[in-house]
Formats: C-alpha cells, sequence, structure tokens
C-alpha cells in the first residue's frame, strides 16, 4: 500500500516497508545511523577503538568504578564513563594521569561547564 513521504511537505510515495516512510528523493533520511555516520564518524575514526576501550577499563579499575567527584564530596556513586580531565580539544591526551572515572551526571555537569552551558551545582 502507498503512503506518503515523511518528509515535511513532499508529495513523494513510499511503496514499502523497507523505505522506512521515505521517498526515494529522502533515501538519506532512512537511517538515522547513516545520518550520525556521515557527521562525526565511527567510534574507531574518533579515537574510541579498541584501545580506548582497554584504556577506559584500566581508569575504571583504577578509580575502583566509582566517581571521582562524587567521592570527593564524600558520595559512592558509580563510575559508567571515563573523562579527559583536560579536554582533547584543548590540547589534553590520552595518558592515564589525564583520565578519571565519573558518574554520567558529573561528566555530563563537567562537559557542560567547560563548554560554558554548566549551572552552578547547590
Amino acid at each position: 500500500m502507498a503512503r506518503p513521504c515523511r518528509e515535511y511537505n513532499c508529495s513523494g510515495v513510499v511503496n514499502s516497508q523497507a523505505q522506512n516512510g521515505y521517498c526515494d528523493k529522502h533515501a538519506s533520511k532512512r537511517s538515522n545511523w547513516n545520518r550520525r555516520q556521515d557527521r562525526s564518524g565511527s567510534t574507531t575514526q574518533r579515537g574510541y577503538g579498541h584501545v580506548w576501550r582497554k584504556l577506559r577499563e584500566q581508569i575504571l579499575k583504577r578509580d575502583e568504578y566509582l566517581c571521582v567527584i562524587c567521592r570527593a564530596d564524600g558520595r559512592t556513586t558509580e563510575a559508567t564513563d571515563v573523562d579527559h580531565i583536560v579536554s582533547k580539544a584543548h590540547g589534553g591526551t590520552d595518558d592515564q594521569s589525564n583520565l578519571q572515572a565519573l558518574c554520567s551526571p558529573c561528566h555530563k555537569f563537567k562537559t557542560a561547564c567547560e563548554k560554558g552551558r554548566g549551572r552552578s551545582k547547590s
């Protein structure tokens, strides 16, 4: 059964389920995965391949799978992320001394502060 294309204001027709709702003219929108790949590259292309995964595991073990920021505040929170203390964009490296284990909320807050969008924690 033919259906209209999902693209706004498109008069194209979708003939099969395999088209994921987009006509041939908008085929590039059929997969968000492809869009993300085009924009940022794969994890390996961005420097987070096998070597990073091994290093990440070492840092989590070193920090006992606990968030170092929460730990400094007297809280015990499981670390899920490994963060560059000095970001790679600002000259930081993947050296173990520049890496720390963080919980997801602390990592998001730190990243937002670095980008100038963080709210003060109170």
